[in-house]
């Protein structure tokens, strides 16, 4: 190349400067720049290692450009280099040869497209996208290697940056091949959402802009460039020339795209029912499920917020929502989506790192999306400053929720308010309320003027203007078509009749005359009620034998709904468990087995056998279960792409079900993919499901890695969960409510709901029942909405009374039992299960105000420390290592908590039985008994400590 050319190059490198430092990868290119002298490639690289790739690109080609000492050429051996690592639509600007306008438009779109969705493409599977994108020829073999050991290293978030960083420097083309290679690995969600087609729960394209309006805006801006100017003859002057235009139109396009993202279309029907709301009124959206009540509530706030900035007043949002997986979803999925590039958005949790108070995220926000809880907690200590408050799943308002507490306040205010304004006084501002619901339901209403009361009574705790709703044309509604697919009943249940032989045997044995037949929810309620009047009455033969019938009652159930091996499994798993409890853990104590205990572990133990060889013979099997098999297998053979959720009763039957359908080769082989979703609550056997295990499971889902969850009620409200083409309800039956939230989960074309039961349970029939209900519903809110406004106030006006009356009088009992509270020597414990004594009340503490704890040297004396490797929580200042059992018999009585490095064994008072004024009782909470604690004295405890150490050391010595 002659120095004509070198000079034309530096003159090249010139015009497309702001274009080439985007598309130039630094750090290969200079290994391959043999014009460069070294120290100046240690300067550009050090450019890189601090400021990263665009920088240092600038940094090189400023270096090239006012540099005149390169030899003959130089720009020849550049343009190879860049071909070589890759980047050839840099060496084709670096050649005077950049594409049509039109073309470099629909690049520059596609580079913005890309941007602005990253933060949804990073969750992609990085490894298999960067196999296709380098079999397509997007990617050098070097690329990969870093893209792969950055993934490696950092994560997959971490090399799907990468790999984006590096598609958008290929030449124009590359976006179709990347369709093409997200759509060969299967994320067909992520090429709808850059496609613009509809992918969200309203059928819409996605709220950012779609490529296509982009493309023809830098198109239309383009051709009038143009023809401006015609007169521009020298190639390098027309790039130079269009590309400062470009530039310019860049930076007027970005503003409307950022509007387009934040802006909100909504439907016919979500305008009609939003209309009140956007006129100030507190009302209730009674959508469906998948109908866009949160597009709807996200669209009112930020109607409420542009009104409130306009007339010049603060305006502050706070979306309650009643579990803590909702309020990442609402932030992701809505709120931050469509409104964070306007207003500051904040999500609080329990599940939350901030590091600053509740009142300061107020302060500092305008839209604060959290948990009920954390705001009826601020609110009890500090006054309201919102000014409009999103109640989700607002049927929850009634009487012992936490919405209810809320909005008890607020009607207690309105009341204050009224006599203030009676007296000229300024009133305390309210908020608007906006309440959201699929299903109000009808409260247990055995007919319709009670299913009537019951919405007025909702409408009345969240002071409704109105409750607004809608009727969906044939097309519109997507309800899925419903069948009951009966068993039929076991004539043969030899499991089962094992079973009830040792129950009878316990019965025997016991002097225990059931009133019901086992294996039904009133043997359960009869078995409970036995064991806690026993505990009472310290009736240890009882209580034990109670304990005992209550697993094999839940075995029993088990039995008619999943395998009978799941069935032996869990009476196993509790025997062996139960024996572990009466191994003595050390030398120093010998635990006592009783002869009942000793009766029961033989019994179990002689009948251990006959119930193996039994589960072991599938003819014995519930219909139910087979039911199951045919409805599953069939929705997945006729359809093309099934994914369905199956609601079943307990955490139990949906791990089981999970690992019956995982080892059953049918289902394999017509393609099903199956995971269980369970809560996260503490309050069963079967270990929780963390908030991630959670997420994790619904991205899968989500994707198609799972096209078949097994859920309990968790599943049922509110959780974002991709559509489904069909639900089945396994032997479940509730209310009205939990019915249409599962049926809802249907939302996809020609989709079923399922209820398998078997004939003579009585499932069909109160499915029916609720099917009655929800009708009675629907004709209740009709009804409601053709209220004569005065008749409609005045009924409401006296739900809102009586409710503010009985919080008055509840406080008042409230004050009344603080101050009767007795001193803690009223009061002492004995063990459950041994009656054995075990302390005063005066030798308990409390901890933090919630946390009872006895580190009295007596005590110690008492029980023994186990471990509890499923209990592992860290909570500010204390853990909990162990459980802490009765040296006497085994029982549980709490953990050991270690709080500021000092062991404290935390009693939970449902493993006691307490002598309170001669009388024993059971209690399920401290809370229950009217005591007052002294607080946990941290400073004297720490001093005995010490001595007690030093009083060591000096034996020791």
């Amino acid at each position: 190349m002659s120095c004509d050319q070198d000079a034309e190059t530096r003159h090249v490198l010139g015009c497309f400067r702001d274009r080439l430092k985007r598309l130039i990868q630094v750090e290969p290119l200079l290994d391959l720049l043999h014009f460069l002298e070294p120290d100046r490639k240690d300067r550009i690289k050090a450019k890189f290692r601090e400021e990263g790739d665009i920088n240092a690109a600038a940094f090189l080609i400023d270096e090239i450009i006012h540099s005149k000492n390169y030899a003959r050429g130089w720009s020849r051996e550049l343009i190879a280099a860049l071909e070589t690592v890759g980047c050839r639509h840099a060496a084709k600007y670096v050649l005077n040869s950049p594409p049509e306008p039109t073309e470099e438009a629909e690049n520059d779109s596609c580079v913005r497209l890309i941007d602005l969705l990253q933060l949804t493409l990073v969750s992609m599977k990085t490894g298999d996208v960067c196999a296709h994108c380098r079999a397509l020829g997007l990617l050098t073999l070097e690329d990969q290697e870093n893209i792969m050991k950055l993934t490696e290293n950092q994560g997959n978030i971490g090399g799907a940056r990468l790999l984006l960083k590096r598609l958008v420097k290929n030449e124009a083309g590359w976006f179709s091949k990347f369709l093409q290679a997200l759509e060969d690995t299967e994320h067909h969600d992520l090429v709808r959402e850059l496609r613009g087609e509809p992918c969200n729960e309203d059928g819409e394209a996605p709220a950012i802009f779609c490529i296509i309006g982009l493309i023809d805006l830098y198109r239309k801006k383009i051709h009038k460039s143009l023809d401006e100017h015609m007169q521009c003859n020298a190639k390098c002057e027309r790039s130079n020339t269009v590309q400062t235009q470009l530039s310019n139109y860049r930076i007027i396009s970005l503003p409307s795209s950022e509007e387009s993202k934040r802006d909100i279309v909504l439907r016919d029907y979500q305008m009609e029912v939003a209309r009140p709301a956007l006129e100030e009124k507190n009302i209730i959206i009674c959508l469906p499920t998948g109908s866009g009540k949160t597009r709807v509530a996200v669209y009112i706030t930020k109607k409420h917020l542009e009104r409130k900035k306009q007339m010049g007043q603060p305006g502050k949002v706070v979306v309650l929502v009643n579990k803590v997986p909702l309020v990442e979803q609402h932030y992701k999925a809505e709120f931050g989506r469509f409104l964070k590039h306007q207003y500051s958005v904040e999500r609080v949790s329990g599940a939350s790192q901030l590091k600053i108070s509740f009142p300061q995220i107020i302060e500092q926000n305008d839209i604060i999306i959290c948990t009920a809880q954390i705001l009826e907690n601020s609110l009890a200590k500090a006054k309201n400053e919102f000014t409009l408050m999103v109640i989700d799943e607002c049927h929850h308002t009634k009487k012992g929720g936490v919405y209810n507490h809320i909005m008890i306040r607020y009607l207690s205010q309105k009341h204050k308010n009224q006599l203030l304004k009676k007296q000229e006084k300024s009133p305390v501002p309210l908020p608007q309320i906006l309440g959201l619901t699929a299903s109000p339901g009808v409260g247990g209403a055995m007919n319709q003027q009670m299913a009537e009361e019951h919405i007025l009574q909702i409408c009345a705790n969240l002071d409704a203007f109105t409750i607004k709703t809608t009727t969906f044309k044939e097309e519109e509604a997507k309800t899925p078509y419903k069948r009951i697919a009966r068993a039929e009943e076991r004539k043969e249940d030899p499991f089962g009749d094992v079973i009830k032989k040792i129950m009878d045997e316990i019965h025997t044995h016991a002097d225990l005359k059931p009133l019901c037949d086992p294996g039904t929810q009133y043997y359960e309620q009869w078995v409970v009620q036995k064991e806690q009047n026993a505990a009472k009455e310290e009736n240890q033969m009882v209580r034990v034998c109670a304990e005992h019938l209550r697993q094999y009652n839940e075995a029993l159930h088990q039995s008619n709904t999943i395998r009978m091996s799941d069935a032996f499994r869990f009476l196993n798993k509790y025997h062996t468990e139960e024996l572990k409890t009466k191994s003595s853990p050390d030398e120093e104590g010998t635990i006592t087995i009783t002869d009942t205990e000793r009766f029961l572990f033989t019994l179990f133990k002689d009948n251990k056998a006959k119930l193996q060889e039994l589960m072991g013979k599938p003819q014995y099997e519930n219909n139910s279960l087979a039911q199951l098999k045919t409805s599953i297998l069939k929705e997945f053979s006729t359809r093309e792409r099934a994914r369905g959720i199956i609601f079943t009763r307990t955490r139990l039957s949906a791990i089981a079900l999970c690992q019956w359908i995982q080892e059953n080769p049918k289902f394999d082989e017509v393609g099903v993919r199956a995971s269980y979703l369970i809560g996260g609550g503490d309050q069963s056997v079967v270990k929780p499901m963390t908030a991630a295990e959670q997420k994790d499971v619904l991205n899968k889902f989500r994707d198609g890695q799972i096209n078949l969850l097994i859920a309990t009620t968790v599943a049922e409200e509110g959780l974002d969960i991709a559509e489904c083409n069909f639900v089945i309800r396994y032997c479940l039956v509730t209310n009205e409510i939990a019915m249409i939230q599962a049926r809802g989960r249907g939302r996809a074309e020609d989709s079923s709901y399922t209820l398998v039961a078997e004939a003579g349970s009585g499932v069909a029939e109160r499915e029916s029942v609720n099917e009655y209900r929800e009708k009675m519903m629907s004709t209740a809110i009709v009804k409601v909405c053709k209220m004569n406004r005065a008749d409609y106030e005045k009924k409401t006006r006296e739900f809102q009374m009586q409710a503010i009356i009985e919080e008055k009088v509840k406080i008042k009992k409230k004050l009344l039992k603080g101050m009767m509270k007795e001193p803690p020597s009223k009061i002492s414990l004995s063990c459950r299960q041994c009656s054995v004594f075990v302390c005063s009340g005066e030798d308990i503490e409390k901890i933090e105000n919630m946390h009872h704890v006895n580190v009295t040297k007596q005590f110690s004396k008492l029980f023994t420390v186990r471990e509890n490797a499923s209990l592992q929580e860290r909570l500010l200042d204390y853990e909990t290592n162990g459980v802490i059992a009765c040296k006497n018999c085994g029982q549980q009585w709490g953990s050991m908590m270690l709080y500021k490095s000092i062991e404290c064994p935390c009693l939970h008072i449902k493993h006691f039985v307490v002598t309170y004024s001669s009388k024993k009782k059971t209690f399920s909470k401290w809370s229950e008994l009217p005591i007052k604690f002294p607080a946990f004295d941290y400073t004297q405890h720490a001093d005995l400590l010490v001595e007690d150490s030093e009083e060591e050391d000096l034996e020791t010595d």
